[in-house]
């Protein structure tokens, strides 16, 4: 075994720890190339989509509360959730996991919540890397990042040139922040108020704890079981940028929406974060979802066989497209 590898920072022992750890979850693992078999798929024209991300600050309060078993599916969710958006059926993720030094237990609870998020997407981990780089990083920090691929063919790919005036706006609640903005939370919080995790917030009585560690809800299942009846026009993913940059990427550049603030989910996070901070309205909705993860555009006539087969998501009707470009909050 290499002394000065490991006098150099780092254990090839924690390595091969960490692999033994993750083969216990996955399969297909260890192998230079991941391999998936796409003659399952009978398209008359069969079209790859793929998305990558990572899931931001929101690292540092799982690191705060040495809590790694759910962000992994706040990865998966990140990629999965915007390849849906053409209507692409997920097949496979990899990932990445780069730390100053290994902690194999940190990494296996990473892996798991990746898997898991894998399971919710019907989609396998066929693959990833661990780095392991002294220097690079703060002693316990790490960083992680995704990448998934999908299917769809091309005669069914969502496209939002079918967009039109008029076309109403379904709105998928959240589960919560998601994986955006933590930067300003965690300003909110931590740095200009101090406030502790052990917080609760709301009626619920939910603590900061859980609050901040709900992961990204997968809208995989729900949307691609819309697609199969209804026709959607076009779906924004609302992660970073909020409403202001994300519904824009779902409309031909001559439309834009409005949107009733009155007919969204009341989420007592974004409350609180509003009332103890100088942010106002407008800025909360350029960072956050405001409790909207997803939107669906769609004709409406289908509004309410779209609403019926969304029942269990408490879908809602959350505005409509217009002829002016740009979003409206009323």
């Amino acid at each position: 075994m290499s002394k000065q590898y490991e006098a150099a920072g780092v254990s090839l022992n924690k390595g091969y720890d960490t692999i033994k750890r993750i083969q216990k979850h996955t399969h297909n693992i260890g192998d230079f190339g991941g391999l998936f078999d796409l003659s399952q798929f009978k398209m008359t024209h069969p079209i790859l989509v793929s998305g990558t991300d990572g899931i931001g600050t929101k690292l540092a309060i799982a690191k705060q509360l040495n809590k790694h078993d759910t962000i992994g599916i706040d990865l998966v969710a990140m990629c999965a959730n915007d390849i849906i958006t053409k209507g692409a059926r997920p097949l496979f993720f990899l990932d990445y996991f780069a730390t100053s030094y290994l902690k194999p237990f940190v990494v296996e609870e990473v892996i798991k919540g990746i898997v898991k998020g894998c399971q919710l997407s019907n989609a396998i981990l066929i693959g990833g890397e661990t780095a392991e780089m002294p220097d690079m990083y703060q002693q316990d920090d790490y960083d992680i990042a995704g990448f998934m691929v999908g299917i769809v063919d091309k005669d069914n790919m969502i496209d939002k040139n079918h967009v039109k005036a008029g076309d109403m706006i379904i709105g998928l609640p959240s589960s919560g922040i998601h994986s955006n903005g933590y930067s300003l939370v965690r300003k909110i919080l931590f740095k200009d108020n101090n406030i502790a995790l052990s917080k609760q917030i709301g009626q619920q009585g939910k603590t900061l704890k859980e609050i901040l560690l709900t992961p990204t809800k997968l809208y995989v299942n729900p949307v691609l079981s819309l697609v199969e009846h209804i026709n959607i026009h076009s779906i924004a993913h609302i992660t970073g940028g909020g409403f202001y940059e994300n519904i824009p990427r779902a409309l031909p550049d001559d439309l834009g929406v409005i949107i009733d603030s009155e007919k969204l989910p009341n989420l007592p996070i974004y409350n609180y974060l509003q009332d103890i901070s100088n942010v106002d309205k407008d800025e909360m909705y350029h960072v956050f979802n405001m409790g909207i993860g997803m939107i669906l555009i769609i004709d409406p006539s289908d509004e309410t066989p779209c609403l019926d087969i969304l029942r269990d998501e408490d879908a809602r009707v959350i505005g409509h497209v217009t002829h002016t470009p740009g979003v409206t909050i009323r």
